[in-house]
């Protein structure tokens, strides 16, 4: 149970609400202009391959979870959102549909509330913060504790340039000293909460009697069929699996193979990096990846398959990159079917197509509902026919998931680092949080010519008939 917060806390995040909601008084007037050439800068100032690197590197000093080398890669996710939001209209008229005789005004949500994950302290507040310079809006981030140097120096990188810009400063503040009771607290005195982490901080925000965009767990799966590449599968599988060490929970954990491509796709995984445990090696990493209720231990988190082959007892390869752990059986008592959040990944076998999708549903019913799904296949019945049944928000053809499902500069989704998983996950929306859930909307309606159907238009065969 969390402690109470302290004065001393309460009239910290009381300073810092009084001071954005002055910024946000100030900044009402900005002009679209204004907040484009901001968020260009602001980009720009974060995401340039050598201030970037710094803290992509920090981040995974700091709180000792991720790779660095890969997360450098992250930048591209800055780059991806800031596309977007030049893209798109955020102030005054941003839709008109004159055959409805509706206008649209965008308006800002106000105060945010961002609480930033360990896993992203580096990407997370460009990220809320684009959109929210975009919109008009101000933030207070709430750090992660083993991270917090990182996600406070970005937000102080971000500060510089509003300063610079004769922007308001504190548009973007970070709690100095984070904690559950100070961060709580900052969510009841916020507008909105973008509420990026932990099961148990998201249903704090959801709690905390503002309204609030919250992401839901992982448990990422793939369905490889018979008419896959399976050179490209394995490819793309490793380049998920092993990013940032697995820390996302984006990250490929789960593939349900057709039996007639199992072998030829486990081979390729071999080669691109994959150790194929043993039965008693399976039985070695289960046993420090859970403990003895279930739980992921943390500090088996997002390490080098050399790390976590040390912790297990087990001896892997220089150049092996991750565990192949195969698997028959789906269920809470079988934890490599649930999110492993780190570099193992689980394979099952299927023969038929209607024994993948029970396999796929049998593992969401283990964890992972409403995030994330994939498949490599050329079959388009095939994959609609995924489509129509698993119960996620996202599915990604022929694509790395956690390079593809948050956006990517060769698909349609909106670039972003938060994934709403809809009520399958706990969360209200089931998009990915982007520009849009950043401001406010309102609705102007004149008058058109009536669009009315006859009732028996309406009822069509049920019109006139005797009502029991």
């Amino acid at each position: 149970m969390a402690r109470a917060i302290t004065a001393e806390e309460t009239a910290h995040v009381d300073e810092l609400v009084d001071r954005a909601r002055r910024a946000l008084q100030a900044f009402e007037g900005a002009s679209q202009t204004d907040v484009d050439r901001l968020c260009q800068a602001m980009a720009w100032a974060v995401a340039n391959e050598t201030t970037f690197t710094h803290l992509a590197h920090m981040g995974v000093d700091e709180s000792g979870i991720g790779d660095p080398e890969s997360r450098v890669a992250k930048r591209f996710k800055v780059m991806g959102i800031l596309r977007d939001v030049l893209r798109q209209k955020s102030i005054g008229v941003i839709e008109e549909l004159p055959e409805r005789g509706i206008v649209r005004y965008a308006k800002p949500v106000g105060l945010i509330a961002s609480l930033v994950p360990t896993t992203n302290p580096e990407l997370t507040p460009p990220g809320v913060g684009l959109f929210a310079i975009k919109c008009r809006d101000a933030v207070i981030f709430s750090p992660h504790p083993r991270s917090q140097r990182t996600t406070r120096e970005t937000v102080e990188i971000m500060r510089r340039v509003l300063a610079r810009e004769g922007a308001p400063v504190d548009l973007l503040q970070c709690i100095e000293r984070p904690s559950i009771p100070a961060a709580q607290y900052l969510m009841t005195q916020a507008d909105l909460v973008q509420a990026t982490g932990g099961r148990d901080m998201v249903r704090a925000a959801y709690s905390s009697g503002t309204p609030a965009y919250g992401v839901g767990a992982g448990n990422s799966t793939m369905v490889i069929d018979e008419t896959a590449d399976v050179a490209e599968a394995a490819r793309n599988t490793r380049l998920s699996k092993t990013s940032d060490f697995g820390s996302g929970c984006s990250a490929d954990g789960n593939l349900v193979v057709e039996t007639s491509v199992y072998e030829a796709l486990r081979e390729c995984l071999v080669a691109e990096g994959g150790h194929l445990a043993t039965p008693e090696e399976a039985a070695k990493l289960q046993a420090v990846l859970w403990d003895g209720e279930g739980h992921r231990t943390p500090d088996t988190i997002a390490i080098s398959a050399q790390a976590l082959a040390a912790k297990a007892g087990l001896e892997v390869g220089a150049d092996e990159r991750f565990f192949i752990v195969e698997q028959d059986e789906i269920g809470r008592d079988h934890p490599f079917s649930s999110e492993k959040l780190g570099v193992v990944l689980s394979m099952f076998r299927y023969s038929g197509f209607d024994a993948a999708l029970e396999k796929v549903r049998a593992i969401f019913e283990v964890g992972g509902k409403g995030h994330s799904c994939g498949i490599y296949s050329f079959d388009d019945d095939h994959i609609d026919r995924l489509a129509r049944v698993a119960p996620v928000s996202r599915i990604m053809v022929r694509q790395p998931q956690s390079k593809a499902n948050a956006g990517a500069f060769n698909n349609g989704m909106p670039m972003t680092s938060s994934l709403g998983c809809g009520t399958w996950g706990g969360n209200i929306t089931s998009e990915n949080i982007h520009l849009k859930h950043y401001m406010n909307v309102t609705w102007v309606s004149r008058p058109i010519a009536e669009d009315r159907p006859s009732e028996q238009e309406l009822f069509g065969e049920f019109y006139g008939t005797p009502v029991d």
